[in-house]
């Protein structure tokens, strides 16, 4: 009897996976790439634009030009719609009270459902950030009131890669005096971005399965090796370097949003732009902006944090500024919490106020701030929300599939940040399904490091985990010994790593990726084997792992426009054990003087003052013959840092 209902309960498990799997949403979602909620007749998106709902394949689908076709005309409807609604908000405004002068105006989204507008409240008084984090409704989460990886676009002064071409971005502000509106602005802004303008004569593709095309026909004249297309299932529609992005922002901030699509976008996802040129602007950035009103509050925080920090702007104002939009997007945060939903969008802002923070901000910033696993354990319950897990399990064995780009941006936060804080990485069985079932989660393709390493990292957390809770030394031992084995399968053959440029100067994004994944793998080693009891960092073999690793790292471009600053963790692994007389501290002092004042902010700059900390202590502990050492964690604490550095 007990058989038959496991049977039972085994076959009612497999009809619910594969129904999951068989749920992609409407044809005409998935053409414009977003989330369908699958209603029927006609899912709630397409029933809101007016455009026909399609569950069955069409003919359309199949025929590349007819595809095109076919996302003209409803980008045309959208258009109309569009227009008509902001006709009908033009009516409403006129009757309602304006916002106040310095909070954002409205989006065109606020009106979607019909809902009058209201008078916004003001957060300038209350920028203290004295806010009741406990009303919020999930369990934990923003109890109290730290931060993410900085990084550099590649660089263009190498012959070969494309020279930068201008985007012009739209900017709506109007001034309010005693609540009365004064002027109303518009103004656009020309910024120079990466990504290659059309050539003449061949119109630049506006749609992925175009670009792969046509970039295809001329891999060879940029980058020498082939490139990946479509890697990510993105929660935006791609932007066409032809879209003028509207962004509606204050006349007071108009110089934040300046600042950081000129100045802090291109510290953003190097990797995914060495490997995908433009993507980071037109993918991910610029379509969150335009569209998530608490992801512009994030962007213009984190852009007064790198201006106060770059330009050693003291003052008020500029504390004012960070505050101001960093009490906004914790406020927003918490009330989408509190009313359960907008569950991407909220994600999406979460993972920004991670993520992006360490790119920016010096060591000796002390404005309040929510640390950032505590903005995690949110991210956690929406990520659980929106099934994404499920979804990239679901992807393995598929060829081409494209992972969900947030839940590949949470996993590289996940992995890293549970070594931060010595526990399990939150998805730790997921990463081992992909691991058993050798599946991609798009990792490498956003940071740099293969899959098969972060996952294999996560598993070395996961024990380590195991070990602060006293785990059983012959067990541990045990599988740091099955653990050792399994990373020594992922070694590349000889002569794997080389420089990462090809013959014109264009840097080769797959060699970059095999140079940073020799890299993460070493302090994935060297991580591993400060696991086993007695951990003696002066013995033979750990030097020799921190001179393979120093060595690794001539084949990683160095100076602002390299990516010293995408492999933080690793340096603060392999170089938290290095001994006085070790490589690797020259080569670390050598490649922070060619970073400059780059090397004083952000993950990096944390770091480099971390590691002069560990070092003045076990080397003091050295010279006095003994061989106990301080664990860089430890030392963190002692200090009362709350980083994350990745």
């Amino acid at each position: 009897m007990v058989g038959t209902t496991n049977a039972a309960n085994s076959a009612k498990q497999a009809a619910a996976k594969m129904h999951r799997r068989s749920r992609t949403g409407c044809f005409t979602c998935r053409l414009r790439r977003k989330k369908c909620d699958e209603g029927k007749p006609s899912c709630r998106a397409c029933k809101h634009l007016g455009l026909k709902c399609e569950y069955k394949r069409p003919m359309w689908w199949s025929n590349n030009e007819q595809r095109r076709n076919q996302k003209e005309v409803i980008k045309n409807i959208i258009k109309r719609t569009k227009l008509n609604e902001k006709s009908t908000q033009g009516v409403a405004m006129s009757a309602n009270t304006p916002p106040s002068l310095c909070h954002s105006m409205p989006t065109s989204d606020t009106f979607s459902d019909g809902i009058a507008i209201t008078r916004a409240p003001s957060v300038d008084s209350q920028l203290s950030l004295d806010y009741n984090f406990n009303q919020v409704s999930t369990p934990d989460l923003y109890s109290s009131i730290a931060m993410p990886p900085p990084m550099f676009a590649p660089s263009f002064a190498h012959p070969g890669h494309f020279a930068p071409y201008e985007v012009d971005i739209k900017t709506e502000s109007q001034m309010f005096i005693d609540d009365i509106p004064t002027r109303r602005d518009s103004t656009i802004s020309t910024f120079s971005t990466y990504q290659a303008p059309p050539v003449i004569g061949h119109p630049f593709p506006t749609d992925n399965w175009i670009q792969q095309d046509y970039f295809e026909s001329r891999r060879e004249s940029f980058a020498e090796e082939p490139l990946d297309f479509q890697v990510f299932d993105f929660p935006h529609e791609s932007f066409s370097p032809s879209h003028q992005a509207t962004i509606q922002v204050e006349e007071c901030d108009q110089h934040l949003l300046n600042h950081f699509i000129d100045k802090v976008l291109r510290l953003i996802f190097p990797i995914l732009e060495a490997n995908q040129h433009g993507s980071a602007r037109s993918d991910v950035i610029l379509p969150a902006l335009e569209s998530n009103k608490t992801y512009l509050h994030c962007c213009l925080s984190i852009s007064a944090l790198h201006l106060k920090a770059t330009e050693r702007i003291q003052g008020e104002q500029i504390d004012n500024d960070i505050l101001k939009h960093r009490y906004a997007t914790i406020s927003e945060l918490c009330e989408a919490l509190n009313r359960d939903t907008d569950h991407a969008q909220i994600l999406e802002a979460t993972l920004g106020m991670i993520f992006f923070q360490c790119s920016v901000g010096r060591l000796d910033d002390c404005l309040p701030d929510v640390p950032w696993h505590q903005h995690f354990q949110a991210a956690t319950s929406l990520i659980q929300k929106l099934e994404l897990p499920a979804h990239l399990i679901a992807l393995n064995g598929q060829p081409h599939s494209q992972p969900p780009f947030n839940m590949t941006l949470a996993s590289w936060i996940d992995i890293l940040g549970a070594t931060m804080l010595g526990r399990t990485p939150v998805f730790a069985d997921t990463y081992r399904e992909k691991l058993i079932a050798d599946s991609p989660s798009g990792l490498a393709e956003l940071m740099g490091c293969e899959d098969r390493i972060m996952y294999l990292i996560s598993e070395i957390a996961c024990l380590e985990a195991l070990k602060l809770e006293k785990m059983d030394e012959v067990q541990l031992c045990a599988h740091i010994k099955l653990l050792g084995e399994q990373i020594s399968v992922s070694e590349p053959p000889p002569g794997t790593i080389t420089h990462p440029f090809s013959s014109t100067g264009a840097i080769r994004p797959k060699q970059l990726s095999k140079n940073m994944t020799a890299v993460f793998r070493l302090a994935a080693r060297i991580y591993l084997c400060s696991l086993v009891p007695d951990f003696d960092r002066t013995q033979g073999s750990i030097a020799n792992l921190v001179s393979a690793f120093s060595d690794a790292m001539k084949y990683i471009p160095a100076g602002p426009d390299g990516f010293d600053r995408s492999l933080v963790w690793p340096l603060l692994i392999a170089g938290s054990v290095s001994l006085p007389n070790s490589g690797f501290r020259k080569m670390f002092a050598e490649r922070c003087n060619r970073l400059g004042e780059a090397s004083d902010f952000g993950s990096f700059g944390r770091i480099k003052e971390l590691l002069k900390d560990v070092w003045q202590i076990n080397d003091d502990n050295l010279a006095k013959g003994d061989k106990q050492s301080v664990h860089w964690r430890d030392t963190m604490r002692q200090k009362g840092w709350d980083f994350l550095l990745i």
